[in-house]
């Protein structure tokens, strides 16, 4: 049986690129938006190794003000919720579509597990066109700890009735995939950066979404 498919979200699916020109007009340079985003993550990974939980949402706003203070810039208040707003907007990377269609055509399930909220899960996967393709849109939010820490990827199984080895996360980053093979997971890689050499490498790695769904296709036949 195909194992069921469930896509992380933010830089996997969402271009979080489309932020660049909004980080170029408050902070002056693009990039910045890379150095805000590591700090989230940074954040919540320290809140979830920690035991005290914040969402991601929190630790975005959290990363932001430390941004702020890092680079020595006064955000206004109105640029700040631009920002964090704009997490809701993101298109999909341009081969997002096709891949997934081309996955459901070959008979998987598909869901999406994110660190976001419910809400703002929701608002990106319908904002970015993709809501008909997902059979459900799961937040770690639910499990109260964010990946890569084995609950979420558990949460999920469980919410999709199959059991982890029947799931396989697709994610952009090196420790969500770490997160979901330490969870009893199958993982597959889209290499938008490069791959961790400390973290087990799945058995599906490719450039794009396109190349993982032609390496999810084969490696279930």
């Amino acid at each position: 049986m195909k194992r069921v498919c469930v896509f992380d979200v933010n830089e996997t699916l969402l271009d979080l690129a489309a932020l660049d020109p909004l980080f170029e007009r408050v902070f002056g340079d693009a990039s910045v938006r890379r150095l805000w985003f590591n700090q989230m993550l940074q954040s919540a990974f320290v809140a979830t190794m920690t035991d005290a939980y914040t969402t991601f949402g929190e630790a975005a706003g959290a990363a932001l003000r430390m941004t702020e203070e890092r680079l020595g810039v006064e955000v206004s208040e109105d640029d700040r919720q631009e920002i964090l707003g704009g997490l809701r907007d993101l298109p999909p990377h341009p081969e997002v579509p096709d891949s997934l269609d081309r996955l459901r055509e070959a008979g998987f399930r598909l869901a999406t597990l994110t660190n976001s909220t419910q809400e703002v899960a929701g608002a990106q996967i319908e904002n970015a066109g993709l809501s008909d393709r997902f059979e459900q849109i799961l937040s770690a939010d639910t499990a109260k700890r964010l990946k890569p820490a084995p609950a979420p990827y558990r949460m999920a199984a469980r919410a999709l009735e199959i059991p982890e080895r029947g799931m396989r996360l697709v994610a952009a980053h090196a420790w969500d995939v770490a997160g979901a093979l330490r969870a009893g997971c199958a993982a597959a890689f889209v290499a938008r950066q490069p791959f961790d050499p400390l973290v087990e490498r799945p058995d599906v790695v490719g450039a794009d979404l396109a190349e993982v769904a032609d390496g999810i296709i084969a490696a279930e036949e």
